[in-house]
């Protein structure tokens, strides 16, 4: 029979799926950590939520914070994430009444170092979507996909689960599902509209045709060479084909497409309240490391350009200082 404290992580694991609707990925990475923290209270020989104490919530983040075999630490976004699904679970068993008290309430997470995402330039873009040739039905697709990627700013699992339905060529819109199943509309341009619009009536219906698509297939926009509807993996594997072909190396994967369209939008003047409508941010500050990126170029040019940004290396006087 199992005992409280794994029919209560049960419950919570339900609880995320059902009541949160978190994507298989984050859920995947929920569990794994919740497993590592279950391990680690048994060892205590704790079985019931409301025997955890604080004590033992910060052992498990020191333990989580300590070194690996390799003597290497592990990254502080790595503690912070197995923290945020403690935390997750210990609110879970307060508000449903199998606990008292959060022990995990004080116990705070290591500062996670803001990191800036790194955009392809507009030349290295206009190369990567270049690098696909040919009329064929994958090339026709896969034309369409870093198309849409680039020109939507959409995540990887927003593209692959586009219907039919979700289209609007005409108006330039496109539906899709983020984070939390959050439906948002995003403009796309005529290009990519265009690649979408050949792909629907010449490789589309090729793929289809060519066999084993199933009940899963649905109405799905981008299929694989099976006919079914295309996967992350395959996806995935698309777009960096196409970096590779392009000479960009391993730097090329889908989220940098999205990291490019937010970039070049607050490059070309985009007000950040309009890119945190076209990527999905739930909060204009995750937008908002998106202008460190173009800062920095804007400080390039500004160094390069302005007659009063250069000195001289013998008197660091600007070298078109008049007197």
């Amino acid at each position: 029979m199992a005992d409280r404290l794994e029919a209560v992580l049960t419950e919570h694991a339900t609880w995320l799926t059902v009541e949160r609707g978190l994507r298989p990925n984050t859920l995947s990475a929920y569990r794994r950590d919740l497993r590592a923290y279950e391990r680690f209270l048994r060892g205590r020989g704790v079985n019931d939520p409301e025997a955890i104490d604080e004590t033992s919530v910060r052992g498990y983040a020191a333990l989580r914070s300590s070194a690996v075999d390799d003597g290497s630490a592990p990254a502080p976004a790595t503690v912070a994430r197995a923290l945020v699904a403690v935390r997750s679970f210990h609110r879970f068993c307060v508000d449903e009444g199998f606990a008292s008290t959060d022990p995990s309430e004080d116990v705070h997470a290591p500062r996670v170092p803001l990191g800036i995402p790194k955009a392809l330039s507009e030349a290295d873009v206009s190369a990567l979507l270049a690098s696909v040739t040919g009329e064929g039905p994958r090339a026709l697709r896969d034309r369409a996909i870093l198309e849409t990627l680039y020109a939507g700013g959409v995540r990887i699992t927003e593209l692959i689960g586009l219907d039919r339905a979700d289209l609007d060529l005409e108006g330039g819109l496109v539906r899709v599902f983020g984070k939390g199943a959050k439906e948002r509309v995003v403009p796309i341009g005529r290009p990519a509209r265009s690649a979408i619009a050949v792909y629907l009536d010449a490789g589309r219906p090729e793929l289809l045709t060519r066999g084993r698509a199933g009940p899963r297939t649905g109405d799905a926009v981008f299929l694989n060479a099976r006919g079914g509807r295309l996967t992350r993996q395959g996806c995935w594997g698309i777009v960096q084909a196409a970096g590779t072909r392009a000479g960009l190396g391993d730097r090329v994967h889908p989220h940098v497409l999205r990291h490019s369209c937010a970039t070049h939008l607050l490059d070309h003047g985009a007000d950040i309240r309009v890119v945190q409508e076209v990527l999905g941010h739930a909060s204009v500050s995750t937008t908002q490391v998106y202008t460190k990126v173009s800062a920095e170029r804007l400080r390039a040019v500004y160094q390069a350009a302005h007659p009063r940004a250069r000195t001289t290396p013998v008197t660091g006087r600007n070298e078109t200082t008049r007197r």
